[in-house]
């Protein structure tokens, strides 16, 4: 992370190992008159040269400062006329030296001119400037000591207090600095916070504490904030006169550096996400396209997966081979979609762990993966293991299985046509056969963030509707986002079953507990293998260390504001026209939205 500085002392800037200093443009006293003379006409430069630093330095170590007086939204029209004249030359004069970052204060919860003026800016021309606004995490009446306890503080209309929106990006340009102050907010509202485009925290030296030798220390409270700031690669701007005047002002630099250093390790998903937060990736689609061979690698890393699909099959012979025939049964297993072989490895290790026979096909219709399955054949398995190079779909099967054990789970559980699959093989399993998994449910869950939104926003293509990028899903590792309501089951799918329809039809319904702005759905799945063996990527039962998929993303075309207490429904279908599968969905509460991907017009699945 960067680190910022806006520390003066008598004057003279103090910037000892920073990155960056926060500065104003024009004098913060100097009060421009645009409307009325002499002071309209007063000659000579309004502020110092850009000489003073070379342009590499403007470009590189300089974060501007709005000035303080403006008031875009007085509603004294002479105040409003100045400021707003003050506010785009001060613009402008930001664009002209080329500064990284332009910092600006949300005063209140009237702000429509600001945002006004700022969109305008922003739309006149190709600017790489960043807005920061800056914002208190905490709005300024509920810090007020003088509150009497139970008695609802005075409303200042929507976006005033803690609970309310202060701020909706729909820019890459546009992000916030929070400032953090002494008093912190619940827990619930710093989730919400880090579902925000934060890209700097302010904090004033007031925050510190003092520690038994004499440095700069935070709470725990404060520090627990800090280290979720770190996640999401905040930079931190420090502000206020140093009080602890026996200690140098990189002391304050240096606590955090040690926070830093010693925040709690990644754990192994973090470890193999790195990199990839945020980021919007197409589902794979392995029924249509063959996967490439660095494909299989990446999920054959996982550690998790195979130890459990390994404890299901040794699970399920144990239950259906008796002691005493463990010597004559020999149980049919067939690995569906077999891919280089990891199921296939994990189902021959349960066997010899359960002192169990097993016949295993590897059933795969990727010939490029065959040529693996056959070396393993060649060197490895020998004659236990058949390898049949086909669509399991079309394959005539010598004899029925026992147990068929299969991994085509999307991130959705369901969106990489695992039901049409195995509806297709089904035929080929006894009566009395063991599907592993043996079910899977979607869930899904609301979210907001301006983050994502903004990316799939950014995905637009030549040739292609611009809103066809927000009729489709996208597995992502969810990162700077607020997830508002716990998932709710969406779509299940047993194995085997008597209902090869597999279109569905689901209506959700969410309560919203805080203030907010709904961007889209994340979707989740929990996966039973064989009785309690499961697999989960729903963060309440996550299965640990398992980093195989990242969660699925339904976004919105246009982001709807809620209110707390506000309900959200919504309707989700999958379709089937035997020859692809798609999804569509809809919010119907609080208001309607469009039905997005109607007939599989962005957004299909190949059978």
């Amino acid at each position: 992370s960067c680190w910022l500085n806006e520390l003066t002392l008598n004057a003279k800037v103090v910037v000892p190992s920073f990155d960056f200093l926060c500065m104003p443009l024009f004098h913060p006293r100097f009060r421009r008159e645009y409307e009325l003379d002499p002071a309209k006409s007063r000659p000579g430069a309004q502020t110092r040269s850009d000489l003073l630093l070379c342009g590499r330095d403007w470009n590189t170590l300089i974060v501007g400062k709005l000035s303080p007086w403006i008031e875009t939204d007085s509603e004294l029209t002479t105040e409003r006329r100045n400021s707003e004249e003050a506010l785009v030359q001060e613009l402008n004069f930001c664009a002209y030296l080329g500064l990284p970052a332009f910092m600006i204060p949300l005063r209140g919860p009237h702000c429509a001119n600001l945002a006004r003026i700022l969109l305008n800016h922003i739309h006149t021309g190709h600017h790489s400037c960043m807005f920061w606004i800056r914002v208190p995490l905490l709005a300024p009446e509920d810090t007020r000591e003088d509150l009497i306890e139970n008695e609802s503080s005075k409303q200042m209309d929507d976006g005033s207090n803690d609970e309310k929106t202060w701020f909706s990006g729909g820019f890459f340009l546009l992000c916030e600095a929070i400032e953090i102050g002494e008093d912190l907010p619940s827990d619930t509202l710093i989730d919400k916070w880090l579902g925000e485009p934060i890209k700097a925290a302010i904090l004033p030296t007031s925050i510190f504490l003092t520690n038994k030798k004499g440095f700069p220390v935070l709470s725990k409270a404060h520090q627990r904030v800090i280290f979720h700031l770190f996640k999401l690669e905040a930079q931190f701007i420090f502000t206020g006169a140093n009080r602890h005047s026996e200690k140098d002002l990189r002391s304050y630099l240096q606590y955090l550096e040690y926070l830093n250093q010693n925040r709690p390790a990644p754990n192994a998903y973090e470890l193999f996400a790195k990199g990839y937060e945020d980021y919007l990736q197409s589902p794979l689609q392995p029924l249509m396209d063959n996967l490439e061979s660095q494909t299989y690698e990446v999920f054959e890393k996982d550690p998790i997966k195979y130890s459990q699909y390994q404890q299901a099959v040794y699970r399920c012979l144990l239950d259906r081979v008796p002691e005493e025939q463990m010597e004559t049964t020999v149980q049919v297993l067939m690995v569906l979609g077999a891919g280089r072989g990891p199921l296939v490895n994990a189902s021959l290790r349960a066997a010899k762990q359960a002192k169990r026979k097993l016949r295993v096909y590897a059933v795969e219709k990727n010939t490029n993966a065959v040529v693996t399955l056959e070396n393993w054949k060649f060197e490895e398995w020998g004659d236990q293991v058949t390898v049949v190079s086909c669509d399991m779909r079309e394959w005539t099967a010598p004899e029925k299985a026992d147990i068929i054990v299969s991994e085509l789970l999307g991130s959705f559980g369901d969106n990489e046509l695992s039901p049409e699959c195995l509806d297709g093989a089904q035929h080929f399993l006894k009566d009395d056969g063991i599907s592993i998994p043996c079910s899977y449910t979607s869930f899904l869950a609301p979210l907001s963030s301006s983050k994502l939104y903004n990316e799939v926003r950014g995905c637009r293509e030549r040739d292609k509707d611009p809103e066809c990028h927000f009729e489709t899903p996208y597995v992502v590792r969810l990162h700077n986002f607020h997830q508002l309501a716990d998932p709710k089951p969406c779509f299940t799918f047993v194995h085997p079953t008597t209902d090869m329809n597999n279109n569905r039809y689901q209506c959700l319904r969410f309560f919203i507990g805080c203030n907010s702005v709904l961007h889209g759905f994340a979707g989740y799945f929990e996966a039973t293998l064989y009785k309690d063996v499961t697999l989960s990527i729903k963060p309440e039962t996550h299965s640990p260390g398992m980093f195989s998929w990242f969660p699925i993303l339904f976004p919105l075309k246009q982001p709807i504001p809620l209110s707390c207490g506000d309900n959200v429904s919504v309707r989700f279908w999958r379709c089937n026209n035997g020859k692809k599968v798609w999804y569509e969905w809809a919010v119907t509460e609080p208001i309607c939205s469009a039905i997005h991907n109607p007939s599989g017009r962005s957004y299909t699945i190949g059978l």
